[in-house]
């Protein structure tokens, strides 16, 4: 005779994409997930082909939404007065000599960044990921059993 568990299962979630990534999880953000090419291509090939039939699945169910390119801009969260003009200018920031010689920040209104040393900010950084066409990313080894 089997014996019964008192619990009843517990249900699989209806939203496991969105249960996944809204925990932190690397290329994921709020609105868009992004998913490296170089990385991409470099998984086993069942991954990859399961992967190309979950892509075609999603772009033949949503063909017909107005798609927008997108531009990829690698990232990451910097202190204002650690970024150098580029990244400040990127980011929608300046920095100019004040009236006492000091660095002083301000944003795209012009208004004044009191808290410059400390407030953090995206900011574009060089891809620390090779390009799709440098080839194959071999993956971390398994750990051991």
């Amino acid at each position: 005779m089997a014996v019964m568990d008192s619990d009843p299962p517990t249900p699989a979630s209806t939203t496991p994409v969105a249960d996944y990534l809204d925990r932190p999880a690397p290329g994921a953000t709020e609105d868009h997930l992004v998913v490296p090419r170089s990385l991409a291509q470099s998984m086993p090939l069942r991954w990859q082909q399961v992967f190309v039939g979950l892509l075609a699945d999603l772009h033949d169910a949503y063909r017909d939404q107005p798609w927008p390119q997108y531009r990829v801009v690698p990232s990451r969260w910097e202190r204002l007065a650690d970024m150098d003009e580029e990244q400040l200018a990127a980011s929608g920031f300046h920095a100019d000599l004040g009236p006492d010689g000091e660095l002083e920040y301000r944003d795209a209104r012009d208004e004044l960044v009191t808290d410059a040393a400390t407030r953090r900010v995206l900011a574009p950084v060089d891809d620390p990921l090779p390009r799709a066409s440098a080839g194959r990313v071999p993956p971390r080894p398994a750990d051991p059993l």
